[in-house]
Parts: C-alpha cells; sequence; structure tokens
C-alpha cells in the first residue's frame, strides 16, 4: 500500500515537512535529497534562490548541532490529487519567519515542491501574524 492510501494528505506532507527541520535530516545529504522532489525550488527566508543540488550540497554534518527550529501555526489544504500547500512559522534562534511550502506526491511519495520563507518580526506583527508596521517605519494603513 503507498503512503498515499494510508494516510491523509495534508497530514502526510505535515509529517514529512516536520522531518526536513529534523537536525538528523538537516545534516545528511541522502535524507534531505530523500524528501525533495528533483524540480524543487525555493525563495529562501535569507533571500537566497536555491534548487535541490544546491540544497543538497550546502548541508554538513555540523547542522545536527544548529539551533532547534521549532515550527508552529501549521495548516493544509489539498489543492489537488497530488498537490498540498501548507503554511506554518519557524523560530531559530531568535529569528522567525513565516513559511509555505507545496508538497507534490510523486510515486506514491510526498515530495517538496517549492519552498518560500519570510522573515518576521514579531515585536511589529499581530498574533494572527499580519504585520503592523514596517521594520524600520511608521505603522502601516
Amino acid at each position: 500500500m503507498t503512503e498515499s492510501a494510508q494516510v491523509d494528505p495534508v497530514e502526510a506532507a505535515a509529517d514529512a515537512e516536520r522531518r526536513l527541520l529534523e537536525p538528523a535530516v538537516r545534516s545528511s545529504p541522502e535524507l534531505m535529497a530523500s524528501l525533495l522532489h528533483p524540480d524543487f525550488r525555493e525563495v529562501g527566508a535569507s533571500g537566497w534562490l536555491w534548487d535541490r543540488d544546491s540544497v543538497v550540497a550546502a548541508l554538513s554534518p555540523e547542522a545536527s548541532k544548529a539551533l532547534p527550529i521549532t515550527a508552529s501555526r501549521m495548516t493544509g489544504v489539498q489543492l489537488a490529487t497530488d498537490l498540498v500547500h501548507l503554511t506554518f512559522d519557524t523560530e531559530t534562534g531568535g529569528r522567525r519567519a513565516h513559511r509555505s511550502s507545496l508538497w507534490r506526491l510523486t510515486d506514491g511519495r510526498w515530495l517538496l515542491w517549492f519552498h518560500q520563507g519570510t522573515p518576521f518580526d514579531a515585536e511589529v506583527a499581530r498574533p494572527d501574524g499580519v504585520r503592523l508596521a514596517q521594520p524600520d517605519g511608521p505603522p502601516a494603513g
């Protein structure tokens, strides 16, 4: 039985997303590659553009000792039989980001196809995540 037949698609994608945040995965090119679609693209919270090969090449054993990444407010919706969209926030070492991921069912497995991270400052955001001000400017209208 395939993964898709056993588990709700949103739950399966969310489980895979949480695995990507684990230090053991973030330090292992093999484990990371196993969760990324061959056509994977990312717009990182840093502003850098990444593809599957560049993400895997950037991994190092030291990543297993990095600060933990905490995910919160994860929600998802199935957009098509083979596509799930997840949104969530992360925090690591005081840095926060809103995140959006698209997961595609490929050969019976959910693989990360696209990801974007956008930094945010909790001091200028409402609890629902809507920004109240620009980082160095007046409150938004």
